[in-house]
């Protein structure tokens, strides 16, 4: 219904056909656009967790204590020719300056494909690009290893997900689908 979606469509429509969506309308300075602050607008709160995942990763503690140091973040150079001393979100998903975003998005981004086999020739490309991406300053070993942790850890979240319904279609299915029912305290 309009209602339930008229916040969604703020976010999703096509970034790349809406400048102001990266660049402030008042203010369209490709500085402030280099900043991972302007991911945040989109890419939080409980179903997009993307910004706090990233804030509270080594990436994002290294960007939230430098942010401010010109020396370690010179926003007024182009993305190409940055050398920041951590990675921003337009740093890796932005890489090279270009403006599409998901060329460079991780292999995680499909909603119910937590269960999917990351390994199949159809995500080779996706993951081989993810891979060139970290070792702009992490080895290709080391990418390789942290994408199948993630691949691990995607799996088990996947089947505690899974467990997590069957559990609540089997209440249902008992008649206990009511979180407080009328004749229980």
């Amino acid at each position: 219904p309009p209602g339930d979606t008229a916040g969604c469509t703020f976010c999703h429509t096509s970034s790349e056909e809406r400048c102001s969506t990266c660049h402030q309308r008042h203010q369209f300075d490709p500085a402030i656009a280099r900043r991972s602050e302007q991911c945040k607008t989109c890419h939080w709160g409980k179903d997009h967790r993307d910004w706090e995942a990233y804030d509270i990763s080594i990436h994002g503690v290294v960007y939230q204590v430098n942010k401010n140091d010109p020396s370690n973040f010179d926003f007024s150079k182009k993305l190409s020719d940055a050398d920041y001393v951590g990675p921003t979100c337009q740093y890796c998903h932005l890489r090279g300056g270009h403006h599409n975003v998901q060329r460079l998005s991780t292999v995680y981004t499909s909603m119910g494909m937590s269960n999917a086999d990351r390994g199949a020739p159809l995500w080779k490309e996706k993951r081989d690009t993810w891979v060139s991406v970290c070792d702009d300053c992490h080895s290709p070993r080391f990418a390789r290893e942290n994408l199948q942790a993630m691949d691990e850890a995607c799996k088990d979240a996947g089947l505690k997900y899974t467990e997590t319904f069957k559990v609540a279609e089997n209440l249902q299915l008992d008649g206990m689908g009511e979180p407080m029912p009328k004749d229980l305290a």
